[in-house]
């Protein structure tokens, strides 16, 4: 016989089991808001249903580890997950072609060469590329890179923290908050009101395009372009206060 505490055991697991369920039935949702808000920066090649089966196995893991004590609130912890999961299942089966590699060799090439702050416009100068091709290289190299772009700001850098942190931490974070908003100033209007929509509000590709009265891929390219310039912006605010 297993006795009480064997009971309660069993008893502990079922609710627990039952608790990881309920998050993953209520927020199914999440895995195609994630996917929805990635679909202008996807290829034509790209597999729907492989990219949401990932999401879900992303959801399942984050119901499985998610601690209300210690982490942030269990939407935007799975958001985090979902969104790896996908990207993680596009970067290993959407490999890119070769005319888009010799792309990404070009930027990159051109990208070692040029002053900091680097612009979109240098790199189009540079490479002979048009504005466009620039930009879908970009977003192209984001999802099929296996290493950093020296540390160029990525989407992920602009999400919210998946966990608690130490004060001194939350500072830090809050300083970088501050840089960042004053780095979005900087940008273009038309940048600017994409990544405000995109990050703060929460809008999908779809739904700025529709606002913007753009396309979805001309939104997507206008916050390819953003993403690498402001992260251009912090690493030259970053450089000057460590100089200081």
């Amino acid at each position: 016989m297993s006795g009480p505490s064997g009971t309660l055991r069993a008893y502990q697991r079922t609710v627990e089991q039952q608790r990881r369920d309920d998050l993953i039935l209520g927020h199914l949702p999440l895995v195609k808001h994630v996917i929805g808000r990635l679909l202008g920066d996807l290829p034509a090649s790209a597999d729907a249903e492989n990219l949401e089966s990932a999401g879900v196995l992303g959801l399942v893991e984050a119901a499985s580890k998610y601690d209300p004590t210690r982490n942030a609130q269990f939407k935007t912890f799975a958001y985090l997950r979902i969104r790896g999961a996908i990207v993680d299942e596009l970067r290993r089966n959407s490999p890119l072609p070769q005319h888009v590699l010799g792309r990404v060799a070009l930027v990159r090439k051109a990208y070692r060469t040029l002053p900091h702050p680097i612009t979109v416009e240098a790199l189009v100068v540079a490479t002979g590329l048009t504005e466009d091709e620039v930009a879908d290289t970009l977003a192209a190299e984001r999802f099929a890179k296996t290493t950093s772009w020296e540390q160029t700001a990525e989407p992920n850098a602009l999400e919210p923290a998946a966990a608690a942190e130490p004060p001194e931490e939350e500072v830090e974070r809050a300083e970088q908050a501050q840089q960042l908003a004053a780095a979005i100033e900087q940008l273009p209007q038309k940048e600017r009101v994409a990544v405000t929509m995109y990050y703060q509000q929460d809008m999908r590709l779809k739904e700025i395009a529709a606002v913007m009265n753009l396309s979805v891929s001309r939104v997507s390219r206008l916050l390819s372009k953003a993403l690498f310039e402001l992260g251009e912006l912090l690493r030259v605010q970053h450089r000057s206060v460590v100089v200081a």
